[in-house]
């Protein structure tokens, strides 16, 4: 298990009480994810499922949706709050699928603990597991630089939007929206969404 996951299932609990259901989600979250969602067929993985809210509301709108992470502890709680909804262990890096088997990833908050140098190979690992056409989502915390910061969990990176969409860019899918969000007493928030290109990395 890497240091982000060890460090989030040493604090499993802490972490669902304060954000593991939709009630904590910003509505402008709910909104972009619902719209995102639409335009997707096949299998979706919510990749760093965490508690596993996001994977249920994805699995609401009628998507076959599977959650992943590497925290035990989160998996033992998600299988256990949402029997319905299927989740197994998975790396960000390792999705565990055939090439192009799916139609869709949400990657909410996922890499932010993923030192930039990894990035990359993170993306390319998502892009090969996306059908041409499918969707990705990100989470991120927003920041002038990327440049790490102490989140309460572990370590973690802001990014500029731009520079993160250009990365996903590259790494074979065609930036279709981004969004930016500033809301008191929280880390600045971004987001990007991005469709599979049919042709290879460009």
């Amino acid at each position: 298990m890497g240091d982000a996951s060890a460090a989030y299932a040493a604090r499993a609990d802490e972490y669902t009480a304060l954000f593991g259901s939709m009630d904590a989600v910003h509505d402008d979250d709910r909104d972009l994810v619902a719209r995102w969602a639409a335009g997707l067929t096949g299998r979706v993985v919510d990749a760093g499922c965490g508690p596993g809210h996001w994977t249920d509301f994805l699995a609401g709108l009628g998507l076959d949706a599977e959650g992943v992470d590497l925290a035990d502890p989160f998996l033992e709680r998600a299988r256990a709050q949402y029997p319905d909804v299927p989740f197994r262990r998975a790396a960000l890096g390792d999705l565990g699928v055939p090439d192009g088997a799916l139609g869709g990833v949400l990657a909410w908050y996922s890499i932010i603990h993923t030192p930039p140098e990894a990035v990359d190979g993170v993306l390319a690992e998502l892009a090969r597991a996306v059908a041409p056409g499918g969707g990705l989502l990100l989470g991120l915390c927003r920041g002038p630089r990327v440049e790490p910061f102490d989140h309460a969990v572990t370590r973690a990176w802001f990014w500029p939007v731009e520079e993160l969409a250009a990365r996903v860019q590259r790494a074979g899918f065609d930036v279709v929206e981004t969004a930016e969000r500033a809301d008191p007493g929280v880390r600045p928030h971004g987001a990007i969404s991005a469709r599979r290109r049919a042709a290879g990395p460009g």
